[in-house]
């Protein structure tokens, strides 16, 4: 427990009212609307519904507004937020099949039912600063060419289904653990997995990825298809008798086929990645996917290499950046009376370490 020294309480208005001036920035420049967060920085937009488990963009760009921009602090607002707020009940699951898409693309295979979607990404663009977004009054881009409306596009992996190349997929009519209400615990179920690193730190989940393609993990993974648009949410209504739409989120799914597998009695098959997230964050699903398949390890019969994206507990106790932050941070705060004891334990040892050297000689 610390406790506040004489003339803390004064000390920290005074810290809040800098951050507050601080945060407001230069006044003669125009503030930023909520708006203008929310549709400029979508992206940073994304990583805090993702990461904060919960869709409201408006809710996500005041976050940042209010975090100066710091994605981490903006993540935790949402997270504090959202644990004040009721519950009605659960939603269906999403048929992603179902998605309006924005952007569709698969590494797997060049022509797929429906056709490949660039959509709106920076995969083509030639990393130049674009020094014309700095030009005051830039014009406004002309609208992009959008796809119609179309049917629903099929998953490409299920090509591979259909010739029982890829393993099956899992079915479960069980309720999975809900992450947000109960606290983690080992061995987690894929579905836990997967909730962790959907709610995890994209920089930590990348370079868990990364490693796992550098040979930490023995993954080598292909895109089968990414996709991006918005599904229908829908729930239960018991006293209707039937479901109803309650809205729409948008996501960013990813599957990727993986080393095969196999065994004396069952022939080889492709293996399975999955990421899913909110918002337009494709890199985030790419990593997840290669990080639950490097997890996977174990129930797929494959040897423990050692590598970190394997040990499902660093992994998943060490994701979370709300929960390393308050860790990281907690070290700022006072610490006078642990440190004075260690203060004190280092002098005695050099005291007698001393009085030990001088009996030495003498």
């Amino acid at each position: 427990m610390y406790v506040a020294t004489k003339g803390g309480e004064r000390a920290i208005e005074a810290a809040h009212a800098w951050l507050a001036e601080e945060r407001r920035g230069d006044p003669a420049v125009p503030e930023l609307s909520l708006a203008q967060i929310r549709e400029q920085m979508a992206l940073a937009v994304n990583r805090v519904m993702a990461e904060g488990s919960l869709f409201d963009p408006d809710l996500a760009a005041l976050a940042i507004k209010q975090a100066r921009g710091d994605l981490i602090e903006a993540i935790f607002l949402i997270r504090a937020y959202r644990t004040t707020l009721p519950r009605f009940g659960a939603s269906l699951p999403i048929a992603t099949e179902d998605m309006a898409i924005t952007r569709r693309v698969s590494a797997t295979f060049k022509d797929i039912p429906g056709g490949q979607i660039l959509g709106p990404t920076f995969d083509y663009t030639h990393r130049l600063l674009d020094f014309k977004l700095a030009a005051e009054g830039a014009p406004v881009p002309t609208a992009a060419c959008k796809p119609a409306d179309a049917d629903p596009a099929p998953h490409i992996l299920a090509l591979l289904d259909r010739d029982e190349l890829m393993e099956p997929l899992e079915h479960s009519d069980a309720t999975p653990p809900d992450l947000t209400r109960e606290p983690l615990e080992m061995p987690a179920e894929r579905a836990l997995r997967l909730q962790a690193l959907t709610r995890g730190d994209e920089g930590f989940v990348l370079s868990m990825a990364y490693s796992t393609q550098r040979g930490y993990g023995r993954t080598h993974a292909f895109v089968g298809e990414l996709r991006i648009g918005r599904c229908a949410v829908e729930m239960d209504i018991p006293e209707l008798g039937f479901s109803v739409e309650i809205g729409e989120v948008e996501l960013s799914e990813c599957e990727t086929v993986n080393q095969f597998t196999g065994s004396k009695t069952e022939p080889p098959q492709f293996t399975r990645g999955y990421g899913l997230v909110f918002g337009q964050n494709e890199r985030k699903a790419i990593s997840m996917s290669l990080v639950d398949r490097a997890l996977r390890w174990q129930e797929l019969g494959e040897d423990d290499t050692g590598a970190p994206a394997q040990d499902a507990e660093f992994v998943l106790y060490h994701c979370d950046n709300i929960q390393a932050t308050g860790f990281l941070e907690h070290i700022k705060l006072p610490h006078y009376v642990d440190f004075q004891s260690e203060l004190e334990l280092i002098r005695r040892l050099r005291r007698d370490a001393k009085a030990t050297q001088q009996e030495a000689a003498q």
